[in-house]
């Protein structure tokens, strides 16, 4: 177990951060089997908005659609998409970034300002909180990792997502489960908890189990930017971070387990 010193520094409640050594999982990739989620076995399907511009898509085709893209094809249709309008106010999508293998996803609510200048997740104060957090774990981002968000365009004014903004946006983060197959999705904040797991409940009720999404074992903490205010729950997120990884090693090894029996 950390020092009580180290995860105060890691927390950043303590002058300055440290970066610790890495620290591997110690599982053995080769005999983690994921657990299915959505469509997978679908051929891969990609088109261009201008192949799309003149035919209209019902709900239904939208989403199987979706449900077949591959990454070559994931980002641009993230960013032709008209679905629920947001594409008329934002500046660039924000589709996400990191490890398309990786093992974490992290899932915010929506792009910000920020986000929306430079068409990536977790970028400013916020995002360099949630890097050192990372890299308290031995872990960085694009290294079996990988950071989305529900939206993949932001709401006029960082305003609260709407219901048919997330409906027309949840096949996107769904597809993204399935093509990178994470052993563990970790929530950051109420929000992105409450849309995923379709509750209303604290986020105090929801930290500290287990719940599942796609099939993934999800994990609930604190959004970064809320950490940025609210100093004394950082040692709470990095609790919820090594609950995380400990979630994810009782995965794998359950897993190896059953394969030896």
């Amino acid at each position: 177990m950390p020092h009580h010193d180290e995860i105060m520094s890691t927390l950043g409640l303590a002058p300055t951060w440290r970066r610790r050594e890495r620290m591997g999982l110690g599982v053995d990739a080769a005999i983690a089997v994921r657990e299915p989620a959505l469509v997978r076995d679908a051929g891969p399907l990609h088109h261009s908005a201008a192949a799309r511009a003149n035919t209209p898509e019902d709900d239904g085709a939208r989403i199987v659609r979706i449900a077949r893209l591959d990454w070559a094809g994931f980002a641009p249709d993230v960013d032709s998409c008209v679905a629920c309008g947001l594409a008329r106010t934002r500046k660039k999508s924000v589709p996400g970034v990191g490890d398309v293998r990786a093992e974490w996803l992290f899932v915010g609510e929506a792009p910000g300002a920020e986000e929306d200048a430079r068409g990536e997740p977790f970028v400013g104060q916020a995002g360099k909180l949630l890097d050192n957090m990372l890299a308290a774990l031995g872990m960085k981002r694009g290294e079996n990792v990988y950071i989305a968000n529900v939206l993949k365009c932001r709401p006029p004014n960082n305003r609260a997502p709407e219901p048919r903004e997330v409906d027309a946006c949840r096949p996107y983060l769904d597809r993204q489960i399935a093509l990178i197959r994470p052993k563990v999705i970790v929530a950051l904040g109420k929000s992105a908890a409450t849309t995923l797991l379709d509750v209303e409940a604290t986020i105090a009720s929801l930290r500290g189990r287990v719940h599942r999404y796609a099939g993934v074992p999800l994990v609930v903490t604190y959004h970064p930017a809320y950490l940025l205010r609210n100093l004394p729950d950082k040692q709470k997120a990095w609790e919820d971070l090594l609950f995380a990884r400990r979630t994810l090693r009782h995965g794998a090894v359950a897993t190896a387990s059953a394969e030896a029996t």
